[in-house]
């Protein structure tokens, strides 16, 4: 999220300051380039590595605060969520040994943060969007304790219009709205940086956004988010919308969203990227500024941009320009911000071999891209990408149209390989990583393939909530092995971790797509739906989905008993005339015992669940208590049994044990 030091409560003062800082940046900025103040000559390699922490059940876990302090390591920093944590990797001269020395880094971070997660009653999960993620994590009080975090979301929201609205469709649908920007916080990348020289800028980046369209459909591994089955790489669609603050003007004129791909190649230099965001997008944030830049360029001073460099964190390109400074020394790099975070280290080390090389290998092929192909295909290549994985179809350069994995196979490896080997990158680390690339587009497994695969053997085995965390729990193990996603089993029931969280809240037990009626509906169709769907209480809901009121099998029993069903022909009866109205509800962040003491204490059967604003989320029954109930019982047994055999008690009888009546 980059800089993290901004002014708070920023009257329209500062901000004019700021902004007139920022204009100064980017004088700066063409100074240094026209003058040859920025180095060349060399390429580097960096990474950024996102991560989630997850609690014992494989649920989000919101301790990043804890878990940095015990880490106390200045590589890792915060995240949007609390559930997020992020680590910054050293450069690296692009060659020789630097994708094994990316690795062995990435194993690094992953450890200590790994260990420092655990001393807090927590782990690491590498994956792009965590599938236990419910709209209960994405409140304001998962959201990181920092100024910039909650500036961002206040601004973001007033120019939204106070409401996010999220239209996602893949298997599912996922339509919603949201008050928050927290969102953006279901996902995590394995972010990719290529220091470049200015003069060579502009057809490398152009080149960038070529080629992240293969590299992404091999790299696919968010399928799923909040229990909806999407787009392979979902993160795509979701970030662009989670912080979509245009209004609707600005829509109908087609400004772009602050996310984006971008709207066209670029023709000569860096400059024309800032001066296209800064033309397009409100400055919304400030910071504390030192002396102007130009001045500190009088002064052979190169500075830090900080303005650009803050604004630029605003604006989140899929391919991101990005500036720097060490040692007095200023550089520019691509910012890949693509490639999902996991599934393996291995395979985002595989990921950055396959994104580099084809930087390298296609550049020696082509001066600059954007002179046989139009950019629109390009776009269109990387939404074909995220929506269908390796199965998306490409234009690509020579004009012909291929699908993703025989591109890949045919065509794509081979020009990474020798862009690798030409930069005299180990050719031992070429195979090896290359080659996990090519064995996962063989197997046709990347980990929205196993995810997907995963649900589908899942079946309908248990509770939702427990299918989720058995995947995500059976991902965690494999993950800790280290081996590529290609040769991942898929996920089985069994293992779930801790699932008796799973019955801790409302929101984990409860069903989700209740079946409803409306209050002018008549109520031989309530009695008709509860008869075919075998359910005992119907809420009722009106035109915008909020709760007013339910109808129990109870009360179609006495009117069918007293003959009330069929009543008057002319008049049939309505569902409103024998509804009961303003029910018991609970939230879905109500706790399951509080429930249980709720539906005793009134003796009713059924509570109807709603959000916020009183929109009918879903429905808890007794029977769904009872399945809860049965699997405790059974799991305090087994642990009962399993002590008393270990002490020399001998077991429970078994069924077959047991003898019938006859038998006695």
């Amino acid at each position: 999220m980059g800089e993290q030091h901004v002014a708070e409560g920023v009257d329209k003062e500062e901000l004019r300051r700021f902004t007139r800082a920022l204009l100064d940046d980017v004088k700066a900025l063409q100074q240094m380039v026209d003058g040859g103040h920025i180095e060349s000559g060399i390429r580097r390699i960096g990474a950024e590595q996102e991560m989630f922490l997850i609690d014992p059940s494989g649920g989000p876990a919101s301790k990043a605060m804890e878990v940095l302090e015990t880490l106390d390591d200045e590589r890792f920093t915060t995240e949007l969520g609390l559930f997020n944590l992020e680590a910054n990797l050293k450069p690296l001269v692009f060659g020789g040994s630097c994708l094994r020395e990316l690795e062995d880094e990435l194993k690094e971070v992953k450890r200590l943060a790994g260990r420092a997660a655990r001393s807090n009653g927590a782990e690491v999960l590498l994956a792009g969007i965590l599938p236990t993620l419910t709209k209960a994590h994405l409140s304001l009080d998962h959201m990181t304790p920092m100024p910039r975090y909650h500036q961002l979301n206040k601004l973001m929201t007033e120019l939204s219009g106070g409401e996010f609205r999220t239209l996602i469709k893949g298997v599912d649908e996922l339509q919603m709205t949201h008050h928050n920007i927290m969102l953006e916080a279901c996902n995590t990348s394995f972010q990719l940086h290529f220091q470049v020289g200015p003069k060579e800028f502009a057809p490398l980046y152009n080149l960038a956004q070529l080629v992240t369209a293969p590299v992404l459909a091999a790299a696919v591994n968010s399928p799923v988010l909040l229990r909806n089955r999407l787009w392979h790489e979902t993160r795509i669609a979701l970030f662009q919308q989670s912080v979509d603050v245009r209004s609707k003007v600005h829509q109908q004129r087609g400004r772009r969203t602050r996310v984006s791909f971008g709207k066209g190649w670029i023709n000569d230099s860096i400059l024309e990227i800032f001066h296209e965001d800064i033309s397009s997008f409100r400055v919304m944030i400030s910071s504390d500024l030192g002396e102007p830049s130009t001045k500190l360029l009088e002064q052979g001073i190169m500075p830090p941009l900080s303005a650009l460099c803050l604004f630029n964190g605003t604006v989140y390109r899929w391919n991101r320009a990005c500036y720097g400074v060490k040692d007095n020394i200023a550089h520019l790099r691509i910012e890949n911000r693509v490639i999902p975070s996991g599934p393996t280290v291995p395979d985002e080390v595989a990921n950055a071999a396959f994104y580099f090389g084809l930087l390298a290998g296609i550049s020696a092929q082509y001066d600059d891209v954007s002179k046989v192909l139009d950019f629109d295909v390009a776009k269109e290549n990387f939404f074909a990408a995220s929506r269908y994985g390796l199965q998306a179809r490409f234009r690509w350069l020579d004009g012909r149209t291929a699908n993703a994995d025989h591109l890949i196979l045919d065509e794509l490896l081979p020009t990474a390989r020798d862009g690798l080997l030409t930069h005299g990158v180990d050719e031992a680390d070429v195979g090896r990583y290359l080659g996990i690339i090519e064995d996962r587009v063989r197997s046709g497994q990347t980990g929205s393939r196993w995810v997907l695969d995963s649900l589908a053997q899942l079946g309908d085995e248990g509770r939702p909530e427990e299918r989720f965390r058995a995947m995500t729990g059976a991902m965690l193990r494999r993950q800790k092995r280290g081996r590529p996603v290609h040769t991942w089993k898929l996920a089985r029931f069994d293992e779930m971790a801790d699932w008796r969280q799973s019955f801790r809240r409302v929101g984990q037990v409860m069903t989700r797509n209740a079946r409803t009626v409306h209050p002018e509906d008549v109520i031989d169709l309530a009695a008709s739906l509860m008869n075919w769907e075998r359910i005992r209480h119907l809420p009722v809901e009106d035109d915008a989905g909020r709760l007013v009121g339910i109808v129990t099998h109870r009360t179609i029993l006495r009117l069918f008993t007293n003959g009330q069903m069929n009543g008057d022909p002319d008049k049939p009866m309505s569902v409103a005339d024998v509804m009961h109205p303003e029910p018991y509800t609970v939230l879905p962040s109500t706790s399951t015992l509080e429930a249980i003491g709720l539906m005793r204490d009134h003796n009713i059967g059924a509570l109807p669940v709603v959000d916020e604003d009183g929109r009918l989320v879903g429905i808890v029954t007794e029977r769904d208590f009872i399945e809860i109930s049965r699997k405790l019982l059974e799991a305090t047994l087994r642990e009962i049994e399993d002590q008393g055999t270990s002490n020399g008690l001998g077991t429970l009888p078994s069924a077959r044990s047991v003898k019938k009546p006859s038998e006695r």
